[in-house]
């Protein structure tokens, strides 16, 4: 990985639910500072979503965020200890008679299956993404153009 401006992120954090909003915050001073606020609605979703992934993988535990601006990309790395491999869910076409009221769609722990839609946005969004395992657990990034 080459980079070629300074001001490259590279955090450590105990995983919480208030995390992926710091790093959206952090991501888009940068995006800012190299002037680079065309990219920043798609890879603002990104960061939230390999976030997300990291602290719901790993809850408690240290991640570690980078972000870094290339030749032609920016990149961002999400790191946790989990072994476990993300998991790109199929995308299903709903229909308006599919989508219906869920009276437990507020209460805590409640999964009514509408998840999933996080990496298949990485994959369309990103020039390049994947992971990288590591010992103890992985590296999920993603590239942009810019």
């Amino acid at each position: 990985m080459k980079v070629v401006e300074s001001g490259e992120l590279d955090i450590s954090c105990l995983a919480s639910g208030t995390v992926p909003g710091l790093v959206r915050t952090l991501v888009e001073l940068r995006l800012g500072e190299w002037g680079l606020g065309k990219v920043a609605g798609d890879v603002l979703l990104i960061a939230g979503e390999l976030v997300a992934n990291a602290v719901r993988a790993t809850p408690d535990r240290e991640i570690r965020v980078r972000f870094a601006r290339e030749v032609g990309t920016v990149l961002l790395a999400v790191w946790d200890s989990s072994a476990a491999m993300p998991v790109v869910r199929p995308v299903v076409e709903l229909a308006l008679d599919d989508i219906v009221p869920d009276a437990r769609a507020l209460d805590d722990g409640h999964d009514a299956g509408t998840g999933g839609w996080g990496l298949p946005l990485v994959q369309t969004l990103a020039a390049k993404c994947g992971v990288t395992e590591t010992w103890p657990g992985k590296w999920v990034w993603a590239r942009v153009a810019c």
